[in-house]
């Protein structure tokens, strides 16, 4: 099976350096409770589809990807490779899928489950709910 991959170099694949940046505005999530809250006014990144954000700190118990998909929906995932867990995700353009950012290229699709790669589960991927301008996740 041919698998399309992110752009990287061979060091950010050695590395495991995400694609995918924090917000530019640190302020447009926050996280209480159990529940993500994330102002989509505040993060541009997300308003293309292929658009992703990192969220990490504030408290949040584990590091979180949140991307538009080409579906356009919002798809929000614990941000971490079942294969190697330290390993970050990224979404890779126009396939519906994200992956890992090592050189296996675990690849798994929109529902968390793998297509490609030595990953040995699926990855986690949380409940999105949209209201207006607020995307939430409950993250347990």
């Amino acid at each position: 099976m041919g698998i399309k991959s992110s752009k990287r170099n061979f060091f950010q694949r050695i590395l495991g350096l995400p694609v995918t940046s924090e917000p530019k505005d640190s302020n447009c999530w926050s996280y209480s409770g159990g529940k993500l809250v994330l102002d989509l006014n505040k993060a541009p990144e997300l308003k293309k589809p292929g658009g992703a954000i990192r969220l990490e700190g504030k408290d949040l118990p584990e590091r979180i990807l949140v991307f538009f998909g080409e579906d356009k929906k919002y798809h929000v995932f614990r941000n971490r490779c079942s294969h190697v867990g330290h390993r970050r995700l990224d979404p890779v353009p126009g396939t519906n899928t994200v992956q890992c950012c090592s050189v296996s290229k675990s690849t798994y699709d929109f529902s968390g489950n793998k297509i490609y790669g030595p990953a040995p589960h699926p990855v986690i991927k949380y409940d999105v709910t949209v209201d207006g301008d607020k995307l939430s996740a409950k993250i347990s």
